[in-house]
């Protein structure tokens, strides 16, 4: 798949990247040093290395790029249980962004599983 845009994974990446930088926008200057930068990284990472992998030649190419965006997506997971779990940010924005990783990993997933 040469056209990563078409990719419905891919999309809804872009969206979550996006809604994670509100929640950043969220942080307690306090915060933002021990947090931002990580979060940021790891969102981006995902709809990149999505479209990285869907520009090589070989499947198995591809699904090595799938394995660093859904490892990427759990590290965000993480750091953002770690923002709730320490009281940090209460919001819908951050329940959202939790709701849409999930469906992205399970896109990922499923992906992984049909090529």
């Amino acid at each position: 798949m040469k056209n990563f845009k078409k990719l419905i994974v891919w999309q809804r990446s872009m969206e979550l990247a996006g809604e994670v930088s509100n929640i950043v926008a969220l942080l307690p200057n306090s915060e933002k040093f021990t947090y931002r930068d990580q979060i940021i990284r790891c969102s981006i990472s995902i709809p990149s290395n999505i479209a990285e992998g869907s520009s090589r030649d070989s499947k198995k190419d591809f699904k090595r790029f799938l394995r660093i965006a859904l490892g990427s997506s759990f590290e965000l997971e993480t750091q953002l249980l770690l923002v709730q779990q320490n009281n940090i940010i209460h919001s819908d924005k951050l329940m959202f962004a939790h709701n849409l990783n999930e469906e992205v990993q399970k896109m990922i997933q499923t992906l992984m599983k049909r090529i």
